[in-house]
């Protein structure tokens, strides 16, 4: 957890207060986050489906995985840099929030699952286009089940309000 005093620090830039106070800049970032999510979760969606062998199977897994990561790529930086921003806004709410803390423990899990798997599944996509193994079956579940949560614990920090400052 970060100090205390570095979360006040935070609160008290210029680039908080005109995010949480400008009146504009919160609803757009918010709304930006919302879109690039359900972006990259559908391109998350359609690749896990495909690894599991439940859509798209007339596609080579190859195609698939490889047509949508650019894709994915732009949803996953646009989402990251507007939840750092919103974050920015608020760290000491967040930094009370329990659901904060869930959310980022998934996040660190995520790129867990991504080291674990980026060279048995994801690095040569073609290898699968003969069979999906079962690595990458459990590499699509963990990737749902990952990324699911942490849009839920991400909804839930709305609600932890016995933690607001």
């Amino acid at each position: 957890m970060p100090d205390p005093a570095i979360v006040e620090w935070i609160y008290n830039t210029d680039l908080s207060v005109a995010i949480r106070e400008g009146g504009l800049p919160y609803p757009i970032i918010g709304g930006i986050h919302l879109l690039s999510i359900a972006w990259f979760g559908g391109m998350l969606l359609a690749t896990d489906l495909r690894l599991l062998g439940w859509a798209m199977r007339s596609r080579p897994v190859s195609d698939v995985v490889g047509q949508f990561a650019p894709w994915k790529r732009v949803g996953f930086v646009v989402a990251v840099v507007t939840g750092v921003l919103l974050a920015w806004c608020e760290p000491i709410r967040l930094y009370r929030s329990p659901s904060f803390w869930i959310k980022m423990a998934l996040f660190a899990l995520v790129g867990v699952h991504a080291l674990v798997f980026r060279n048995s599944v994801y690095r040569d996509p073609s290898k699968l286009d003969a069979g999906i193994n079962t690595q990458a079956k459990v590499a699509a579940v963990l990737s749902l089940l990952l990324w699911a949560g942490l849009i839920v614990t991400g909804r839930f920090i709305a609600f932890d309000e016995s933690f607001d400052s």
